[in-house]
C-alpha cells in the first residue's frame, strides 16, 4: 500500500515532454493526502463531473465551480479514511456483488437493464470503470460505517415505550416530509468568535432563502453535512423518523417553509420542507436464516476460521453432522443457544455483506462462509415472506425510528471524529 502511495505522488510531479512539441503534459497531481492514501486530481474532477451531469438531468442550478469542487474535495476525503478503514477491517465487495448492486441500481432508474444503463454512463461522458470502482468504494464506504456507527447508538426499552405511547396518540402518522437540511459545522472545540462567525454564516444563508434563493445550490456550496453533494436532500421521512427537534417544526406546516437556524451539538441546523405526501404502502420482505459465526483473533487467524466454516458445510452437505449442533457448539453470539436461529427480520437491519449474501440465497440453500464486520459466517436461509411494513408490530416500529433518528446524527458525529484524528494535507489546485 505505501509503495503504491509514494508512486502516486512520484507520478503527480512528474511531466512528459514529446520530441515534436517540447510541450509539457501533466499525467495526473495529487490533490490532498490523508493517512496513507491520495486524492487525486483526477478523482476529484470525476466526481465534480458526475455532479454537473446529475444537475442537468434534474434541471438543478449550482454554485461556482470553486465552491463544487471544496465540497467534493471534502466529500473524497472522508471515502478515503473510510475506504482505509475498510482495508484493515478486512471489508471486501466482490465483482458478483458489485454487479448486483448496478443492476438494482439500473432497475430503479427506469427499469434499465446492465447494459442499457452502463451505455447510459458512457453517454454521458462518463469512464465506465472510474464509475463502476466508484460504487464498489461506496459500497465499502457504507459497509464501514455501518459496522462502526450502529454499536455507537444506545436505544433504552423506555424510549422505545414511550415512542409507542405517543405513536399510539397521534393522527398525522400517515404524512410524509421531503426535508432538505443545510448545517453550518462548528470546529473542533470552537471559542466564541467560531460560534459567532457561524451564527453569523448561517443567517446570510437564511436571508437567502427566504429572499427566493435554490436551496439545493446553497446547500451544496455551504452544508458541511454528509448529504451536501445531494443538495441536502435527506429523503423522506415521516413526523417520527426525523431528530425530535425538527419533528417539532415540521410538524402541521406547509411545503416550502424554512426553519432555523436552529443550534445542535454539531452547528447551526437549517430545514426546509421540500416536499408533502401522504405515507404510501411499503411492503417489504422478511427473511428467516441461521448461521455459525467464528470471529477471528490472535490465536485465530482469518484463514483457519474460514476453513473450519467450509468444513462444517461439507459435513452438514455429507448428513455427518448437525447444524443446530454445531452452531450450539461452536458458534459465537446470542444465537449459539438457538442453534444459530436469527428468526424472522427485515434484512436491511444486518450488516451490509451479511445482507446482501442471504437476499441472494433460495430456501433451505447454504452460502459459501462469507465475512462480515462481526466475523466469518456460514449461513443458511430457511424462510421467506411478504409483509406489510406499516401493520408491523408498534414495538418494533418504535425501535426502527429510534435507530434512524439517532444513527443520521451519530454518523456525521462519528465522521468528524475520524476526520480530526486522521493526517489530512490539501494542496491548493491554484499553485500549479
Amino acid at each position: 500500500m505505501k509503495t503504491i502511495i509514494k508512486l502516486a505522488i512520484l507520478i503527480s510531479g512528474l511531466s512528459i515532454y514529446t520530441a515534436a512539441t517540447a510541450k509539457e503534459v501533466e499525467l495526473d497531481r495529487v490533490a490532498a493526502i490523508v493517512n496513507e492514501g491520495v486524492v487525486l486530481e483526477s478523482e476529484i474532477n470525476d466526481l465534480v463531473q458526475s455532479v454537473k451531469q446529475q444537475a442537468i438531468r434534474e434541471k438543478q442550478s449550482l454554485p461556482s465551480d470553486k465552491a463544487l469542487r471544496t465540497q467534493a474535495v471534502d466529500k473524497l476525503i472522508s471515502d478515503s479514511i473510510l475506504i482505509q478503514l475498510g482495508e484493515r477491517m478486512g471489508v471486501q465487495i466482490g465483482d458478483p456483488q458489485l454487479d448486483q448492486a448496478i443492476t438494482s441500481l439500473a432497475r430503479d432508474n427506469g427499469g434499465m437493464t446492465y447494459d442499457a444503463f452502463r451505455q447510459k454512463v458512457i453517454n454521458e461522458g462518463i469512464n465506465w470503470e472510474t464509475y463502476r470502482e466508484g460504487i464498489r468504494k461506496e459500497m465499502i464506504a457504507n459497509e464501514v460505517t455501518q459496522a462502526n456507527v450502529r454499536r455507537r447508538v444506545n436505544i433504552t426499552p423506555q424510549e422505545v415505550d414511550n415512542l409507542v405511547k405517543l405513536m399510539v396518540q397521534q393522527t398525522n402518522t400517515d404524512v410524509e416530509y421531503n426535508i432538505g437540511h443545510i448545517l453550518i459545522a462548528f470546529p473542533d472545540e470552537p471559542t466564541q468568535d467560531d460560534l459567532n462567525d457561524a451564527k453569523t454564516r448561517a443567517d446570510k444563508v437564511i436571508d437567502l432563502l427566504n429572499n427566493g434563493s435554490d436551496f439545493k445550490k446553497i446547500a451544496i456550496a455551504s452544508s458541511g453535512a454528509p448529504s451536501a453533494l445531494e443538495g441536502g436532500d435527506i429523503g423522506w421521512r415521516g413526523i417520527n423518523e426525523m431528530p425530535t427537534l425538527f419533528a417539532e417544526l415540521v410538524e402541521g406546516k406547509d411545503e416550502g417553509e424554512v426553519f432555523g437556524p436552529i443550534r445542535t451539538g454539531l452547528g447551526f441546523n437549517i430545514i426546509k420542507i421540500m416536499k408533502i405526501r401522504g405515507k404510501k404502502k411499503v411492503e417489504v420482505t422478511e427473511l428467516k436464516s441461521r448461521h455459525i459465526l467464528i470471529e477471528p483473533s490472535i490465536i485465530l487467524s482469518e484463514e483457519k476460521a474460514e476453513s473450519i466454516l467450509k468444513d462444517f458445510l461439507v459435513q452438514i452437505k455429507a448428513g455427518e453432522a448437525d447444524f443446530d449442533t454445531l452452531a450450539r457448539e461452536h458458534s459465537e453470539g446470542p444465537t449459539a443457544s438457538r442453534g444459530g436461529d436469527l428468526g424472522w427480520a427485515d434484512p436491511s437491519g444486518y450488516d451490509p455483506k451479511f445482507k446482501a449474501v442471504i437476499e441472494s440465497l433460495e430456501v433451505d440453500e447454504y452460502a459459501a462462509p462469507f465475512r462480515s464486520s462481526f466475523g466469518w459466517h456460514l449461513v443458511q436461509l430457511t424462510g421467506r415472506r411478504v409483509m406489510d411494513a406499516t401493520k408491523q408490530n408498534d414495538s418494533n416500529r418504535a425501535y426502527n425510528i429510534l435507530f434512524q433518528r439517532k444513527y443520521g446524527v451519530e454518523v456525521i458525529r462519528w465522521l468528524k471524529e475520524k476526520r480530526d484524528e486522521a493526517h489530512i494535507e490539501i494542496f491548493d489546485g491554484e499553485d500549479e
